[in-house]
């Protein structure tokens, strides 16, 4: 038994939640933060360019669902024959990662040559903001052969057990992304262009840096890129796993989409608050499914070890962490709701009537959300990854988007309190399927 598995089934429970999940935290959080640093630059550029961002974040958001279910396919590919010490097997299926992430690339160089255009038109009839934000998507899209190159280097680091190599890929490219911001879009006076390009040279920087750790680790994993052979069972393998996690990590770019579309039936302001909304929770839901993952490893591991009390442990203990930061969050993003909207986003006197009393709507479905998410940890650890992606749904599309459409056309104030009913409808569903688990799994332990 290898010492991660001894750590897996001896170490104190919330001590091993924690410790499994803090360096994905610490990487998502980067993320959020350069983000939300973009963002906050762009505003300083004026509403439409903001406006013009958040019309854009979808297509953003779609891009990163299609590297992250690429990377399941990836991962689960690699860290198998890696474990069955197939060499030679481990590194086709690195070149075939590799293949997967340019065929991604292609996909989104052409939306952004051909598509990104006619989406803004679609999204907004502001000729403004629906030129900066085709400027804005055409760089990123062309352009994301960075991230599209990023993503399978960082895989390729975890699953050989360099998980700082992951940190430094990550925390490159937001730290130049970071610097490169103010001087693009302030001193060259690039506007939401020169917010673009700084994301894709820190991205491109990021891809670099990736190889350069990937080709340092050559002696775990040889790798030659002049020894590639197309295997078409491999690529079958790869592309059943990376089809339906790109179809669940797709889920939030749809959400966001058809939130943009609803709210643009009341005004365009209201898009603008739900774009400074979607830049601020990432630091609430970040960590939650960082505990998620966390949870994910430990609960397999003891459910397969028929531990019932650390599976049931684990479990409460990860509910009780995911409410203790929502909490935090609603509790911050409520009492600064108005600070933060002035200060960091720029916002007129018409967005922050709008915008404070939308904020704290949004906040109160924090820890209802945390309640859903860690009883899909349970879900997906213990073989009822169904279960987790109706709660998905539910919380996502077929609760949020119906309600938010009734209350647009009949209290339009109060359209951003459907992110709380929805994370109600998809809590109870969560519980009534967790009960049905612990019943038929956990309580046979």
């Amino acid at each position: 038994m290898t010492e991660k598995e001894n750590m897996l089934g001896t170490m104190p429970v919330g001590r091993l939640v924690l410790r499994m999940s803090w360096p994905v935290m610490l990487s998502m959080l980067v993320q959020a933060i350069y983000n939300l640093v973009d963002s906050v630059y762009v505003a300083q550029v004026g509403d439409d360019a903001f406006l013009a961002l958040s019309y854009a974040y979808p297509i953003q958001m779609l891009l990163v669902a299609f590297c992250t279910g690429t990377g399941v396919a990836f991962s689960a590919a690699l860290a198998q024959r890696l474990g069955e010490r197939k060499l030679k097997e481990a590194e086709q299926a690195v070149l075939h990662g590799f293949l997967f992430y340019g065929i991604c690339w292609l996909i989104f160089l052409a939306f952004g040559l051909l598509g990104s255009g006619a989406y803004m038109g679609v999204c907004t009839q502001n000729l403004q903001v629906a030129e900066m934000g085709r400027d804005y998507l055409m760089i990123c899209c062309c352009f994301s052969f960075g991230v599209c190159t990023q993503f399978p280097c960082e895989r390729v680091l975890q699953s050989t057990g360099h998980p700082s190599g992951f940190m430094i890929v990550q925390g490159s490219g937001a730290l130049i992304n970071l610097v490169l911001d103010p001087i693009l879009i302030f001193v060259f006076d690039m506007g939401v262009q020169g917010a673009a390009a700084a994301t894709v040279i820190g991205q491109i920087s990021g891809g670099i840096i990736g190889l350069f750790l990937v080709r340092r680790v050559r002696s775990q994993l040889p790798l030659d890129p002049r020894a590639f052979r197309f295997q078409r069972a491999l690529a079958g393998e790869m592309g059943r796993v990376a089809a339906p996690a790109i179809v669940m990590q797709s889920m939030s770019s749809l959400m966001s989409m058809g939130m943009n579309a609803i709210l643009n039936l009341y005004s365009e302001t209201a898009v603008w608050v739900l774009g400074v909304y979607f830049k601020v929770q990432s630091f609430v839901f970040m960590p939650m499914f960082s505990i998620n993952n966390g949870l994910i490893s430990i609960l397999s591991f003891n459910y397969g070890a028929r531990s019932r009390r650390r599976v049931s442990d684990a479990i409460r203990f990860g509910i009780l962490a995911a409410l203790a930061t929502a909490l935090v969050g609603m509790i911050l993003l409520c009492t600064c709701a108005g600070p933060l909207l002035k200060v960091a986003f720029n916002a007129g006197e018409a967005a922050l009537a709008l915008g404070v009393p939308a904020l704290r709507m949004t906040a109160l479905a924090f820890p209802v959300a945390a309640v859903s998410i860690a009883c899909s940890a349970a879900f997906q650890s213990l073989g009822r990854s169904m279960d987790s992606l109706l709660v998905t749904l539910l919380r996502q599309l077929v609760l949020l988007l119906p309600i938010a459409l009734v209350l647009v056309r009949l209290v339009p104030e109060y359209v951003f309190l459907s992110f709380l009913l929805a994370e109600l409808g998809a809590c109870a569903a969560a519980l009534v399927l967790f009960v049905r688990l612990y019943r038929t799994r956990i309580s046979q332990i």
